[in-house]
């Protein structure tokens, strides 16, 4: 039975990839387009959208179609919860119908940094703290006393009272409660060591929605360019569309360990000029996401300084700052870099973004987070908090976790051990997680894998065979995304294509999460291990061929497919000789 459904299961992934992929976000194949122009799929729309609307309006069509809604929404893509992830739960709802049906007993999502859905416990303090400030009746009851802890108690009494009402189910301010940003404040300060004021912090619903207003700030059309990492969390390619800008790639150095070279940053800064581009923003992702790099001090001071001298606005993505395996690394906010650099507001504009999802928290769901915007006019500020407040204000309960996690228990609490025992559990484990992953990724034929010292993630890079990448192309998909639905056929784990995060030219990757709880590792290291090994045996160079894979023209992409991680170049026979641009 059990063979049967794989023998389905794997002819079934053609007809899905025909059905379910498409072309990849960013441009990263074709930079120069990237600066210049939409990519042909929204010029198309653009081109054909006024036409269409009218003859579908006359002949009576839906008011609603895909032909009439904004053409960049069609545009955009967002891999992390993109087609193979969809495919995925539909696979999911198989079994639970019936368990019989396929290769595997549970779809494992590795797909997405979400800690809490893979197992991962939240932090007691944290939710004693928010459970009082919900129910403040519980605070009048004697019996609370035996069930929390003093200082989750004591801290609740102290957020309710600067709340008005005590109504953690009424609007707040726009920027966000007072005395939370004020807390928040004074968490930054203390890592920091230099001064944070609450009235530059923006209280948001997560990193991302912070993401959205500076875009909307910055882009006034598409010759206003960010240049953003490749990779790069998709978030960002995203947001760049929908409001109408230019993606302006720089691409991190594998070979370096995913390294961020300023003479890449000033290559693409002056090739964007050269088209018209105005380049607006610099976006660095630290600890990075996808490939969880930590930069170096002296990396970022340089970062800081060209940012200066170009007259960019510098993006500083940090939610992962909690996140830190590597011994030898540390994490230093940007703030912290241009401060200890004698640089002040009147020097650089800075946003830093933070989310209560990452770090050891992981509260996904509360939906927390702010910015910390510096460097910037009181009149522009002013419209920040203008874009700001047609969104009223973000969730109370996500604003109570963000002061919070900037303001823990500290040593002499009653919940100081138990948090810091906690805590400790959690990033201990993570780190242990992301070693054996990594050592399991190095260990294969046509795999290697960068270490990750920080965030939540490997990016693996593939070496496929030729005759993978043939059978990838017949069935009009993205080598990274066949393989990735192959893995997901044969053992439910979901990964995610590195063509959905960009990357190099003749390179394809996959980004998997270190998440699932430490226990489940070994299982999931097996059966990955077993479907890579029959994976690569069916699709070697010499092998027989199979009547459903087509070969492909022996075209490398630039610079070909040589560049190793950590684990050595160990590229399968036949190299990667792919088509001249990648996916």
């Amino acid at each position: 039975m059990r063979r049967f459904v794989t023998d389905r299961a794997r002819r079934a992934v053609a007809a899905s990839l025909r059905a379910a992929t498409r072309p990849a976000p960013p441009s990263p194949a074709a930079p120069a387009r990237a600066l210049s122009q939409p990519s042909p799929s929204a010029t198309s729309a653009m081109a054909s959208y006024m036409a269409r609307a009218m003859s579908t309006s006359a002949a009576g069509a839906p008011p609603v179609s895909l032909d009439t809604i904004n053409p960049k929404v069609l545009e955009f893509k967002y891999a992390v919860r993109g087609e193979i992830v969809t495919h995925a739960q539909n696979l999911e709802e198989e079994l639970h119908k019936n368990p019989e049906s396929l290769p595997f007993d549970e779809i494992l999502y590795c797909n997405i940094g979400n800690p809490h859905s893979l197992g991962q416990q939240p932090v007691t303090f944290f939710r004693e703290v928010l459970s009082l400030c919900d129910h403040p009746a519980l605070l009048d009851k004697s019996e609370t006393h035996a069930l929390y802890s003093s200082d989750a108690i004591e801290r609740a009494w102290q957020i309710l009272d600067k709340i008005p009402g005590r109504a953690t189910g009424a609007y707040s301010h726009s920027q966000g409660i007072k005395s939370l940003r004020d807390e928040i404040a004074a968490g930054i300060a203390a890592r920091d060591g230099f001064h944070a004021s609450g009235d530059n912090i923006f209280l948001t619903d997560g990193a991302s929605p912070a993401v959205h207003m500076m875009m909307q700030l910055l882009i006034r059309s598409e010759k206003d360019g960010i240049l953003c990492p490749l990779p790069q969390y998709p978030l960002y390619s995203a947001t760049i569309t929908l409001h109408g800008g230019s993606f302006v790639p720089y691409y991190l150095d594998e070979e370096t360990g995913w390294g961020l070279e300023v003479d890449e940053l000033k290559k693409q800064l002056d090739e964007a000029r050269s088209k018209g581009i105005t380049v607006r923003a610099l976006v660095v992702i630290n600890p990075g996401n996808p490939t969880g790099q930590v930069l170096a001090e002296e990396n970022q001071k340089k970062i800081v300084e060209f940012c200066k001298n170009e007259g960019l606005v510098l993006l500083a993505d940090e939610v992962y700052q909690e996140n830190i395996y590597a011994e030898d690394k540390q994490f230093h906010s940007f703030k912290k870099i241009a401060r200890s650099m004698g640089y002040t507001d009147d020097d650089l504009p800075l946003v830093s973004f933070q989310s209560v999802s990452k770090g050891y928290y992981g509260e996904c769901g509360k939906r927390g987070g702010y910015m910390e915007v510096t460097g910037f006019s009181a009149d522009v500020r002013e419209q920040i908090y203008k874009v700001a407040s047609v969104n009223l204000c973000s969730n109370v309960s996500g604003q109570i976790l963000s002061s919070l996690i900037m303001n823990p228990p500290k040593a002499g609490d009653e919940s100081y051990e138990s948090f810091m025992v906690e805590r400790d559990g959690i990033l201990s484990s993570l780190a242990r997680r992301a070693k054996a992953l990594e050592e399991a990724f190095n260990s294969l034929e046509g795999i290697t894998c960068n270490k990750a010292e920080g965030a939540m993630y490997l990016f693996p890079r593939l070496h496929l065979p030729q005759k993978a990448v043939g059978a990838a192309r017949a069935a009009g998909a993205s080598p990274d995304a066949y393989y990735a639905l192959r893995l997901l056929h044969a053992t439910g784990i979901v990964v995610v294509p590195g063509s959905g995060f960009g990357q190099a030219p003749g390179t394809y990757h996959f980004r998997c999460t270190i998440l699932p709880q430490e226990d489940k590792i070994p299982a999931i290291i097996s059966r990955f291990k077993e479907f890579h090994e029959k994976f690569m045996d069916e699709y070697r160079d010499g092998a027989p061929t199979s009547s459903k894979t087509e070969s492909v023209s022996d075209k490398t992409g630039s610079g070909g497919d040589k560049a190793t991680g950590s684990g050595g170049d160990k590229t399968a026979s036949g190299g990667d000789k792919t088509e001249s641009g990648g996916d």
